[in-house]
């Protein structure tokens, strides 16, 4: 049997070694989301910085492959400035965001999200 204080010691040690959640996320769709997380810091993200760095399996290929030439065609519709048109949880431990470019295959877990803050 655990003594009171055992399980106060544990559950320390699992609240320190567990990565942040996000506490509020607020989405401007045509700027920015930002998340306050629950280690006391706060992350803004401006709009292209998420679409550069969706962590879906094809952009991600195309991130880690740049192009051999110099013109590079992008993919996707840019025939108007870029946006959030949707956002939608992914279970508790993710957002899936829907580009204006009609790009939605990226799911961005919190834990991705957090490790990809911007400098403040």
């Amino acid at each position: 049997m655990r003594r009171p204080y055992e399980k106060t010691l544990l559950a320390r040690i699992v609240l320190m070694s567990a990565p942040p959640h996000p506490l509020k996320l607020s989405l401007q769709k045509d700027r920015q989301l930002t998340i306050d997380w629950s280690d006391g810091r706060q992350s803004v993200y401006p709009i292209a910085y998420l679409r550069r760095f969706c962590p879906c399996a094809a952009c991600r290929v195309e991130r880690d492959n740049p192009p051999k030439s110099r013109l590079h065609v992008l993919k996707g519709d840019f025939s108007k400035p870029l946006s959030v048109v949707s956002a939608e949880p992914v279970g508790n431990y993710a957002i899936r965001l829907h580009w204006s470019d009609n790009h939605a295959s990226g799911i961005y877990s919190y834990t991705y999200l957090s490790e990809i803050s911007p400098p403040e």
